[in-house]
């Protein structure tokens, strides 16, 4: 099954909960009014839009039927899967870091899948002929240690590692030092994932930059936050916890796959400005991908993706 397919699949629960509530306003309207605009926000924001995705969009739909004087609101359904798109667009340079030596820092709280994104970015990267080193710098649990560990034995990326309660600036110190020795072109950081104690956390953060700023200054950033997308609107203030202990500057939205709340991925393009880079739809290194607004919106709404492998 091609990602596509899966990506549909695993959109079936979303689409249950948005898109037949949006089929239902478009068919159960004789014309454009307030009404239906007030039922479509409804759905989109019952849909996990959020608020802010669902004003914007609706705002550009509105501009949209007027310029097209388009009166039936079942013409405009298409218009609507436009505004979405547009909205999600991520724009030119969002994977800077594949071409530049660089520093890949991934971030979230415990169980949103973070040490096996790593593993999967890994697994992307080394397919593309990367030479990539992954520091184990979630030292706080045990288990990351040892999963990255397997994950390594999977893709054939390099680990590096220290004992469990050690120091993460020190295991990064001592990855950047294996990159450079290496001639690595990324370097992957999985980091501890307790938002518990923030003050903690911004001091380890703080700390893991002063050491790059140092010792690998001229290294490409990247901070993605790894975000489960069952959380819905829970997700959000995840990010914006994070956010304000560090700059993001990307999103991987995991475990896509059987969740009601895949909106989710518009409502957090639309109010952070951070751009989901990356979607994940099941356990496989293959079933972690790059985002890409038209084909996420064409598997939400059940239409095809032109030439899209299946």
């Amino acid at each position: 099954m091609g990602f596509f397919s899966k990506l549909k699949e695993g959109l079936t629960k979303t689409r249950d909960n948005i898109v037949s509530g949006i089929d239902s306003v478009f068919s159960g309207f004789s014309s454009i009014d307030d009404d239906f605009y007030d039922e479509l926000e409804e759905t989109l924001i019952m849909g996990d839009i959020g608020v802010v995705a669902t004003e914007e969009i609706l705002d550009d739909l509105k501009n949209k039927v007027k310029e097209n004087k388009i009166k039936n609101p079942a013409d405009c359904k298409q218009l609507l899967i436009d505004s979405i798109k547009e909205k999600m667009n991520l724009g030119e340079n969002a994977y800077e870091f594949e071409n530049r030596q660089s520093i890949v820092m991934l971030i979230g709280v415990n169980g949103v899948g973070k040490t096996t994104s790593v593993g999967k970015l890994a697994g992307l990267l080394k397919a593309q002929n990367k030479k990539v080193i992954m520091a184990a710098a979630d030292t706080f649990r045990a288990a990351a240690i040892e999963q990255l560990t397997e994950w390594s034995n999977r893709t054939g990326a390099d680990i590096i590692a220290q004992s469990e309660g050690s120091d993460p600036a020190a295991v990064i110190y001592d990855s950047i030092a294996a990159c450079k020795a290496r001639k690595a072109d990324v370097l992957l950081c999985d980091t501890a994932g307790r938002l518990q104690n923030k003050k903690n956390l911004m001091e380890e953060l703080r700390k893991i930059d002063r050491v790059i700023e140092r010792e690998y200054s001229d290294a490409y950033r990247e901070n993605l936050i790894v975000l489960d997308a069952t959380t819905g609107q829970n997700a959000l203030s995840q990010l914006r916890e994070f956010n304000d202990v560090t700059n993001i500057t990307g999103i991987i939205l995991t475990k896509m796959d059987g969740t009601a709340k895949g909106g989710i991925a518009v409502a957090i393009q639309a109010e952070f400005g951070i751009p989901v880079k990356y979607i994940g739809v099941g356990e496989k290194v293959e079933d972690l991908q790059k985002f890409d607004s038209d084909t996420f919106v064409n598997a939400l709404f059940d239409v095809d993706n032109g030439s899209d492998e299946d």
